[in-house]
């Protein structure tokens, strides 16, 4: 089963969360801009490679991780993991 829609917030962005909070995604995106400094996408992408490393660290498998954080293809997380922390998941120390 899928631990977080990743998929899902990350195609639609900001309007998936905004809709959730009943609030206009245009205000949402300013708001998530003023408390992070960041825009909504890049802000949603942080949280879901934090959420990624961390279960990487917990010892599950990229694949088990692509599918808890809704990857349609595991290639799709280690490209985007790489991105974020310039190594592959593959390589993160699972001590």
């Amino acid at each position: 089963s899928t631990l977080f829609p990743y998929t899902t917030l990350f195609r639609s962005r900001d309007r998936y969360l905004a809709g959730e909070l009943f609030l206009s995604p245009n205000y949402f995106g300013d708001l998530v801009r003023v408390k992070t400094g960041e825009s909504a996408t890049q802000f949603i992408r942080h949280f879901v490679m934090k959420k990624a490393k961390s279960l990487l660290l917990d010892g599950r498998s990229v694949s088990e991780v692509s599918d808890a954080l809704g990857f349609e293809y595991p290639q799709n997380l280690t490209r985007m993991f790489k991105k974020e922390f310039g190594v592959a998941p593959s390589q993160i120390d699972k001590r």
